[in-house]
C-alpha cells in the first residue's frame, strides 16, 4: 500500500487517547489496589486476579485479536471495544460482588486487546514512511502516560469522591473516545478477507505461522522480554531501595524510560532501523544492570536502568510496520505482540519475586541480565532469519 501524503495528526491523537484507556484499564486497579482490597476483604490471593485476568485475556487471545482485526478493519472492533469497556467500567463503580468484578475484569481483557491491536496497526497505516517511526513510538507512550495520568489525577479524583468516580471518570473518558472515532474513521475499510470463516484449525495455522516468520514473530519475542522485566522490576525495586528515594525513583522511573523513548529514542530511528535500536536498548540495559548491582542502593542506577529501557519501548511497537509492511500482517504482529507482552506482565512478577527469595539481590540482578541478554540473543538471531530469508527470495 502506498504512503499517505500526510499524516492525519488528528486522527494519530486520538488514536492514541484510545490508548490511554487501554492502558488506564490497568492502572484504575493497580493504582487503587490497597483501597479496593479494603472493599472485598476476606477473598486472599483471589483479590490479585482483579488485576491480572487482563493479561491472562491477552495471552490466550492476542493473536486471535489479530486476526479479527485484519479480517473486519479497524472501524468497528475500536468503537465496539471503546464502548464496551465505557459499559464495564460504569458498572464497575457500582463497586459490584466480588464475583461480578471479577467477571467484568474478565470480559475487560477483549476491550483492552481490540484496542491495543487496532489502534497501532491503523497509526502505522495512516502514517507517512517518514513520520511512521516517531508517530510509532509516540504510541509506545501509552502505558506509561497512562499510569502517570491515573497516578496524577485518578487517586486524587477517588480519594476526595470514592472510588467510584474513578470508574465513572474512565468510562465517561472511553466512551468520549469512541464517539471521536466513530465520526473520524471512515465507513468503508472492511477488508476482502473477512468473508472466510474462522475455525480452530484456521486460528492454530495463525499461530504457527506468526511465530515462526522471522518478520511478524520478531517484535513480539523481543517484546517478551521488555515486559518480563518491566513491570516485575517497577514493581519491586522501588521497595528494595533505601525509604528516603522509594517514592522519588518510582515516579522517575517510568518517566525517564518515556522521555528517552521520545527524544534518543526518535532521534535514532531517524538513521537506523528498529531493530537496531532495540538491540542497543538491550545491551545498554545489561550494562545498566551491571552498574545496579555495583550501587544496590542508588535510586539513579535504577533510573538510568528504566531510562535506557525506553529505547526497547518505542522501537518494538515502530519494528511492527518496518518489518511488516502490508496491514494484515501488521495486524497479526501487533496481536502477537499483545500476547506477548501480557505473558511478560502475567509472569515477571511471580519469577522474580521467587528468584528474591532464593538468592536475594543478586536474583534481581540475574533475573534482569537474562531478561536483556535473552531479548538481544533474540533479536540478533531473527535479523539473521530475515537476512536469510531475503537472500533466497
Amino acid at each position: 500500500m502506498p504512503s499517505p501524503v500526510r499524516t492525519p495528526i488528528g486522527l494519530v491523537f486520538t488514536l492514541w487517547l484510545a490508548g490511554l484507556c487501554a492502558a488506564a484499564q490497568f492502572a484504575k486497579v493497580s493504582l487503587i489496589f490497597p483501597e479496593l482490597l479494603a472493599v472485598y476483604p476476606g477473598h486472599g490471593n483471589l483479590a490479585g486476579f482483579l488485576v491480572t485476568l487482563l493479561s491472562f485475556m491477552g495471552v490466550v487471545l492476542g493473536l486471535f485479536t489479530g486476526m479479527i482485526v485484519a479480517r473486519f478493519g479497524f472501524r468497528k472492533p475500536l468503537v465496539i471495544a471503546l464502548v464496551l469497556g465505557a459499559v464495564l467500567s460504569a458498572l464497575q463503580a457500582t463497586l459490584p460482588p466480588f464475583s461480578l468484578m471479577l467477571t467484568t475484569r474478565f470480559i475487560e481483557g477483549l476491550s483492552h486487546l481490540l484496542i491495543v491491536v487496532a489502534a497501532p496497526t491503523l497509526i502505522a497505516r495512516i502514517s507517512t514512511d517518514r513520520d511512521r517511526p516517531v508517530v510509532m513510538t509516540v504510541w509506545g507512550t501509552f502505558f506509561g502516560v497512562a499510569f502517570a495520568i491515573v497516578g496524577l489525577l485518578g487517586i486524587p479524583l477517588a480519594k476526595a469522591y470514592g472510588l467510584p468516580a474513578l470508574f465513572f471518570a474512565h468510562a465517561l473518558a472511553m466512551l468520549a473516545v469512541a464517539l471521536a472515532l466513530l465520526a473520524m474513521l471512515p465507513r468503508s475499510e472492511v477488508q476482502a478477507s473477512a468473508i472466510a470463516e474462522f475455525s480452530l484449525s484456521d486460528i492454530s495455522n495463525r499461530h504457527t505461522e506468526t511465530y515462526r516468520s522471522p518478520f511478524t514473530s520478531a517484535p513480539a519475542l523481543g517484546w517478551f522480554f521488555y515486559t518480563l522485566s518491566f513491570v516485575s522490576l517497577l514493581t519491586v525495586l522501588p521497595g528494595l531501595l533505601p525509604q528516603d528515594q522509594r517514592s522519588f525513583a518510582a515516579t522517575v522511573m517510568p518517566l525517564a524510560g518515556i522521555a528517552v523513548s521520545l527524544t534518543l529514542g526518535v532521534a535514532l530511528l531517524r538513521h537506523v532501523s528498529a531493530v537496531a535500536v532495540i538491540k542497543v536498548g538491550f545491551l545498554l540495559s545489561g550494562l545498566c544492570t551491571l552498574v545496579l548491582w555495583l550501587y544496590p542502593e542508588s535510586a539513579w542506577a535504577a533510573i538510568v536502568l528504566f531510562a535506557v529501557l525506553g529505547l526497547v519501548q518505542g522501537a518494538s511497537f515502530a519494528a511492527v510496520p518496518q518489518l511488516n509492511p502490508d496491514p494484515r500482517r501488521q495486524a497479526y504482529a501487533n496481536g502477537a505482540l499483545a500476547q506477548m507482552g501480557n505473558l511478560g506482565n502475567l509472569t515477571g512478577t511471580v519469577i522474580l519475586l521467587s528468584m528474591l527469595d532464593v538468592l536475594g539481590f543478586a536474583g534481581l540482578i540475574l533475573f534482569a541480565l537474562v531478561s536483556y541478554v535473552a531479548g538481544l540473543i533474540v533479536h540478533t538471531v531473527l535479523e539473521r532469519k530475515r537476512i536469510t530469508h531475503v537472500a533466497r527470495h
